[in-house]
C-alpha cells in the first residue's frame, strides 16, 4: 500500500518536472557581465550561453533534492519504528 502512494508521488513530481521543462518560455540567467559578452557575440551564441548556464545549474539543485529526499524518507522510516 505504502510503495503504491510513494509510487504515484513520484510520477506526479517527475511528470510535472518534464512539463515544466518543456514549457516554450525559458527564464534568462545571465550575469552582468554574461549579458554584455551574449549581447557582443549575437543571437544564436547567446541563446546557447543562456542553456548552459541553466544546465550548469540545474545539477546542485538536484544533488541537494536528492540528498534532502533521501534525509525526509530516512527520518519518515525512523518515526514509523518507534
Amino acid at each position: 500500500m505504502y510503495l503504491c502512494t510513494a509510487m504515484k508521488k513520484l510520477l506526479c513530481i517527475l511528470v510535472l518536472f518534464f512539463y515544466l521543462s518543456a514549457l516554450p518560455g525559458r527564464g534568462y540567467s545571465q550575469c552582468a557581465m554574461c549579458t554584455k559578452t551574449a549581447q557582443q557575440m549575437g543571437e544564436k551564441p547567446a541563446r546557447g550561453l543562456n542553456s548552459g548556464i541553466l544546465y550548469l545549474m540545474f545539477a546542485p539543485f538536484m544533488i541537494i533534492g536528492f540528498i534532502g529526499f533521501r534525509w525526509w524518507r530516512n527520518e519518515k522510516h525512523l518515526k514509523e519504528d518507534s
